[in-house]
């Protein structure tokens, strides 16, 4: 198993291995052939960034079956997805700030993220790891009420897509199994969320295998599979880590925009 992050070193953006607290730099692109040149650095001596930059954002909603059952939802019969900007990406310890302006509810939604590694278009379930190139840890921001502003039009993106709105990392894990991962949210030291992603209504293979039957999925492409219950506002000055045993914990703040 491979984790992979970005980092600031030497006032240079850079791609390395990380093993427990020290960090192999390597070169070429993360898609390509990276490959460790020799130097290392420890991980308290650099600045973690999202541990890649996303060729698109692709969002699920509804895809647990306990939030289902508790919400009053159907169960969707095919992956029910948005999209996100992916200037909304940030990384570990960066500040999720309200919308200027803004004094509705921002809420937290602790994900697992997929990171596509190779194209594909039309595969079978069954072959979705081969495209899969790693997980990582998500947090999906949402400004509540600009979801149902206008009762005409939900505006998924808009509510989900302010600047700092998709916290990932720390890191990609490779070669890791994640049916049985579970997923937890713990806010200002308290535990928020706790729920496995062996409940989810479509698993990372199949929610993989059945979007690319609608689009090509290219190296690069993050896809967030959704959450479960237990989301909830964030307060200004309160702290949320997103936390997935065997990948790692995103911890980010949140706060007011400043002036």
């Amino acid at each position: 198993m491979t984790s992979w992050v970005r980092f600031n070193w030497n006032d240079k953006t850079h791609l390395g291995m990380l093993d427990a607290d020290q960090i192999a730099v390597c070169d070429d692109d993360l898609f390509g052939e990276p490959a460790p040149n020799g130097d290392t650095v420890a991980l308290a001596d650099v600045e973690l960034l999202a541990p890649f930059r996303p060729n698109s954002i692709l969002a699920l909603w509804n895809n647990f079956h306990e939030r289902a059952e508790a919400e009053g939802q159907t169960i969707p019969v095919t992956p029910l997805y948005f999209m996100k900007p992916v200037t909304s990406v940030i990384g570990p310890q960066r500040t999720i700030y309200r919308p200027r302006g803004h004094q509705g509810r921002v809420i937290f939604e602790a994900e697992l993220g997929i990171v596509i590694g190779r194209e594909c278009r039309d595969i079978s379930t069954d072959q979705a790891d081969d495209y899969i190139f790693g997980y990582t840890c998500v947090n999906d921001v949402t400004a509540i009420e600009f979801l149902f502003e206008d009762k005409a039009f939900q505006q998924w993106t808009r509510s989900k897509g302010y600047d700092t709105f998709t916290p990932i990392g720390p890191c990609i894990n490779t070669d890791i199994d994640p049916a049985g991962l579970g997923i937890l949210a713990i806010q200002n030291g308290e535990e928020r969320q706790n729920y496995p992603v062996s409940d989810m209504i479509y698993s990372p293979q199949q929610i993989v295998a059945m979007i690319s039957e609608y689009q090509r999925l290219v190296p690069g492409d993050l896809i967030c599979c959704g959450t479960s219950v237990g989301a909830r506002t964030m307060k200004p000055g309160s702290e949320i880590n997103i936390s997935i045993p065997g990948i790692g914990d995103l911890v980010n703040q949140f706060d007011d925009f400043p002036e």
